[in-house]
């Protein structure tokens, strides 16, 4: 086994590693159970996931083929810089929306408590700053 066997092994692995990552970030979308924790799942399992895919795609074609592609280089970047941005919106509208934790037990009651308290000082605050 050569240099070079060997690195496309090592990039096997990181690519097959992405695929994993991605299969557990779908199953954590699909059995989690509120938006928090979906959103959770979705952005940074799954960015992991497709960076470790797009890494490993990248370094593969510069040491096999020569080829350094910038598509690549961009879909990187713009889904390392994108996908954290995005899912903090998401949860972001979903706590000021109100939406709820489904989290169960006395510490999830005492969550949902502290949450709606929360909103209903900073709105009395907002209030307050009107006038």
């Amino acid at each position: 086994m050569n240099v070079n066997d060997s690195i496309n092994l090592i990039l096997s692995v990181v690519i097959f590693v992405g695929s994993i990552m991605a299969l557990i970030s779908a199953i954590g979308i699909l059995i989690f159970k509120d938006v928090y924790t979906r959103s959770h799942a979705a952005t940074k399992s799954s960015t992991l996931a497709v960076l470790l895919t797009l890494i490993g795609v990248f370094v593969y074609f510069i040491l096999n083929d020569g080829y350094v592609s910038f598509r690549l280089l961009l879909g990187i970047f713009f889904l390392y810089l994108t996908s954290p941005v995005a899912g903090h919106l998401i949860t972001r509208a979903a706590y000021n929306s109100g939406v709820e934790m489904k989290v169960e037990g006395s510490k999830g009651k005492h969550l949902n408590d502290l949450l709606r308290t929360q909103k209903k000082t900073s709105k009395d605050k907002a209030l307050l700053k009107d006038k």
